[in-house]
């Protein structure tokens, strides 16, 4: 009996030791985080002044004239003298520096400046296109993850397989085609030829805009943006789960009896995703790319087009906040996705 009541009590202090060592580790992996978050956002602001700074730099060596920017292509209207006095009054032959010192001083006090492209301030374009370019974005992005989630699994399951094959082949071809490339087919077979869908817009002329609207002329670019992803989320992750299926631990697993099955979903599974997720933030940038395109290709009306027609008319408060706001919503996304990644896989160090 004493016997039996001292195993009982090294049993509870070895398990009273293990929950202790597990506590601990997670403490010095949530410092770790906590350590590469604070590294990465001492990144981000010098590297956000220095894009401001690369904005205003490259536009003083643009060949496009700020003048007839302004005036749409009319300036050659006006006389030199009107000319001259539009240009003091617009500021438009201060040294970029000076401009650029301008506008950071007034970012600072929260004035965001008035675009020249839209007549309005920065701030009411902002507040008028940001809720239809997160639409899109985050439209986009959920078919993109279902759809490779899905085909990745079928093709990593069953690696010989002739679907698994015909996946890949489909997948490369569309990692071949660029995205406007896509869309402009898309828009010409589904909209122009099938009239399967609107071509562009936020509703049809005349109409208000309302929810069955928004849906029907959100569904076409939507997947375009969607489907320019696919392709590498997919190879990812058929990789990645056919370099689990045949670790040391799945064939373990099979030898002991245990279904397969269960095998791909608690083990295979959870193991090829956090490469996936990582996967995910690092196409941010050609998610933000390929919407500008897409809105532009279907008269979206988000910041991508907004940041296309800023750019071609020099509008330099408008044009410089969308570069700033893009930069940081693709940094604030790989590190969501970084942290998502070594918070789901132990394996991973964080200082990494």
């Amino acid at each position: 009996m004493e016997w039996g009541l001292a195993h009982g009590m090294r049993s509870k202090i070895g398990r009273g030791n293990s929950v202790g060592m597990l506590h601990e580790r997670w403490r010095r992996r949530r410092h770790d985080i906590l350590v590469m978050v604070a590294r990465r956002f001492g990144f981000l602001i010098p590297l956000l002044v220095l894009v401001t700074i690369g904005v205003f730099a490259l536009a003083a060596v643009s060949p496009y004239d700020p003048l007839d920017a302004y005036m749409d292509g009319r300036a050659g209207e006006l006389s030199i003298a009107q000319q001259a006095k539009l240009v003091t009054e617009l500021r438009l032959d201060a040294p970029w520096y000076l401009t650029w010192w301008e506008w950071i001083s007034s970012l600072c006090r929260g004035e965001l400046g008035i675009s020249r492209s839209y007549y309005q301030p920065v701030a009411q374009v902002l507040r008028d296109r940001l809720p239809w370019t997160l639409l899109l974005g985050v439209t986009g992005l959920m078919i993109s993850v279902v759809v490779s989630l899905l085909l990745g699994a079928i093709a990593g399951f069953r690696p010989q397989s002739l679907i698994s094959r015909s996946i890949g082949v489909l997948t490369i071809i569309l990692q071949a085609i660029p995205p406007f490339v896509l869309a402009l087919s898309a828009l010409g077979l589904f909209a122009l030829s099938l009239h399967w869908a609107p071509t562009g817009g936020l509703t049809y002329p005349g109409q208000p805009i309302d929810f069955a609207s928004t849906v029907s002329h959100l569904l076409l670019p939507g997947l375009v943006l969607g489907v320019t992803q696919i392709p590498w989320l997919v190879l990812s992750l058929k990789d990645s789960i056919a370099e689990v299926l045949t670790s040391d631990a799945v064939r373990g697993a099979r030898v002991r009896g245990i279904p397969y099955p269960m095998i791909l979903r608690r083990h295979v599974l959870p193991t090829a995703l956090p490469p996936f997720i990582a996967l995910v933030g690092a196409r941010l940038p050609e998610l933000v790319v390929g919407s500008v395109l897409v809105e532009t290709i279907f008269a979206w009306p988000g910041l991508g087009s907004a940041l296309v027609r800023s750019a071609q008319s020099l509008d330099f408060p408008l044009l410089t906040f969308l570069t700033l706001a893009i930069t940081m919503l693709v940094l604030i996304g790989n590190l969501l996705a970084d942290v998502i990644y070594v918070v789901l896989d132990p394996r991973v160090d964080a200082d990494a």
